[in-house]
Formats: C-alpha cells, structure tokens, sequence
C-alpha cells in the first residue's frame, strides 16, 4: 500500500516580550500562510486520515488556521524533535491510517525530508535543501507500513510553499 506523509513547517510566528519559545503565537502573515496551507493540503492531496502536531502554541495555531480535520496527537517528542524522534513518532501510526500530516518545526522537517528520499537530484528536494520556509509543505509517497518507514524509503512528490 502507498501512504501519503504530509510535512508541515509551522506557520511565521510572532516574538512578543516575555513569551518562552514554546508559546510564541502567529504572527498575522502565520495566519494567512497557514490558511493557504491548508487551502492547498485540502484541493490537492488525499484526505488526511491522522495528524501529529507539536505541542507548541505556534504548530497547534497552524493546525488551526489550516482547518485540516483529523485525529490529532500533541506527543511532547515533537516539540524539540530531532529527526530520529520524529520517525519514531511516525513509526507508531496505526495501519489503517494512509495519509498522515506532521505539523513541525525546522530543522527536523528537512533533515527528516531528506533523510527518507531516495532521489536528491529533484527540483523538490534542492528546495528543501535550501531552505524550508515557514507554512512550506513537503508530500512524500511511502510504500508499506508506517512501522517500515527508514532512511532513504520515500519518494519525494512535490513541495509548496504557500504565498
């Protein structure tokens, strides 16, 4: 079976006085990129059957603004993730979930990303390598379970950055 993993890096935030990292909010321009993300997650790509998010008020407030409805999980991992962790986290995905989206944070997504394509020499994946920028979207294609998921497994489909 083919599963779709969805990528996406939290909206831009905002940087008010005395908020710790983990609860900085969107900024305006979050909320708007974010809304777009999820325009475009909803007209182009399968339904989203599940949905790990990390627990910080940023990638929550993405999840919201992008209006994708799934099951969601908040696992603390996430947070301040490195790329072993998140795939640990996606490994743990039940079966009957086919297309799953990870809201998270830089630089996991793209360590993450280009750690599980097996093509580096695409358009998509020079992009990602460049650069990963806040509300982008990273589409992989996965054969197999969630539990097989390793380094240099998935196909690397497209890439949006929402503007």
């Amino acid at each position: 079976m083919t599963r779709t993993l969805i990528l996406l890096r939290h909206g831009k935030s905002a940087y008010p006085d005395d908020v710790d990292d983990r609860d900085r909010p969107l900024s305006p321009r979050g909320r708007r990129e974010a809304g777009l993300a999820g325009r475009w997650i909803r007209a182009n790509l399968p339904e989203v059957d599940a949905v790990l998010c990390s627990p910080a008020v940023r990638t929550r407030k993405t999840l919201a603004e992008a209006a994708v409805e799934a099951p969601t999980e908040h696992p603390e991992s996430l947070y301040l993730a490195g790329p072993e962790t998140l795939l640990g986290e996606i490994r743990g995905v039940a079966d009957d979930v086919k297309t799953l989206l990870v809201v998270g944070h830089e630089p996991t997504l793209s360590a993450t990303v280009l750690g599980l394509v097996t093509d580096h020499s695409t358009d998509a994946a020079h992009q990602v390598a460049e650069k990963f920028p806040t509300s982008s979207i990273a589409v992989l294609t996965v054969d197999g379970s969630w539990s097989d998921l390793a380094r240099g497994t998935a196909e690397l489909v497209d890439f949006h950055i929402p503007r």
